[in-house]
């Protein structure tokens, strides 16, 4: 079953100090294209994120972001100063009883001063150390399998799609089986009036006309093509229903279908022929677009 290169897939982790979001997204590209957004701390891990992305993603303009941010609870682990607490609020209390002001909102000022209150050091220091790789791979792992379900999805729509547009192709080269008779014997009665004209003509060479013939209805036959055409759609349609990734190989059987059917047209010499030929490019163009998208 066919798989878009289009995909998106979320992962997270909540904790009561932290928060971690992981954000895969993926769109068209001929090989592996990796943007990679980390925190600090999985810096050193870069290249086995990049290996294990390659390994799970195989093709595609890759965007990676990883989000790990402190909760508030973790942010606040701030501590008093007790001792230029008390300095304060003295300070604030003699200076209350020298103008006979209310104390009430002192211990409150006191609070507010400079300094007093004080981020913890450690907090910063031991940051990178809440979480280990060990925690994070489990939900980049998750993040890569949701991608992998959306490409899924989506290459299920692409593969109902593209079938019915090789299903219309056969349709036309039907159309062309049933008309090419009548095309033969339109070409057959051209040759046999030319025929009666040339045979009177005393120039006429016998031996030299039956080879241009054979040349000519050659030329004009469109049998091989058409079988070899109606070939390529059956393999087409199987590489489809392959379990592998199959975008590549299908573009290349799509180049050869459409040389089979430039051919028909170029050789059948007939109006009838050559629009169905166009109609048969116009679908083809439809399963090129698609496969542009394909892994």
């Amino acid at each position: 079953m066919l798989q878009s290169m289009t995909g998106f897939g979320l992962s997270r982790l909540e904790a009561d100090t932290y928060s971690l979001t992981i954000e895969l997204r993926s769109l068209n590209s001929k090989s592996l294209d990796l943007s990679l957004r980390l925190p600090r701390f999985l810096m050193e891990k870069e290249l086995e994120i990049r290996n294990l992305i390659s390994k799970n993603l195989i093709r595609g303009k890759v965007n990676l972001n990883i989000d790990y941010t402190l909760n508030k609870a973790a942010k606040a682990k701030n501590r008093i100063n007790h001792e230029l607490l008390q300095a304060y609020y003295r300070d604030l209390e003699t200076a209350a009883d020298s103008v006979g002001a209310s104390k009430n909102e002192l211990f409150r000022l006191a609070l507010q001063m400079p300094e007093v209150m004080q981020a913890d050091q450690a907090t910063e220091e031991s940051e990178a150390d809440m979480l280990t790789w060990e925690q994070v791979l489990p939900v980049l792992q998750e993040a890569l399998l949701n991608l992998n379900h959306f490409r899924q999805d989506e290459g299920k729509a692409l593969t109902a799609e593209i079938i019915s547009y090789i299903d219309r192709i056969r349709i036309l080269l039907s159309e062309i089986e049933k008309h090419d008779p009548s095309r033969v014997e339109q070409i057959r009665q051209r040759i046999q009036g030319h025929l009666a004209e040339i045979s009177a003509s005393e120039s006429f060479n016998q031996n030299r006309f039956e080879q241009e013939m054979i040349y000519y209805i050659e030329k004009l036959d469109i049998a091989e093509e058409k079988v070899r055409l109606l070939n390529h759609l059956h393999y087409f349609t199987e590489t489809v229903y392959l379990p592998e990734p199959t975008g590549k190989k299908l573009a290349f059987i799509a180049q050869e279908i459409g040389r089979e059917i430039n051919t028909i047209g170029s050789k059948a010499n007939d109006a009838t022929i050559q629009h169905l030929v166009v109609e048969m490019k116009e679908e083809l163009e439809k399963i090129k677009e698609q496969i542009n998208n394909i892994l």
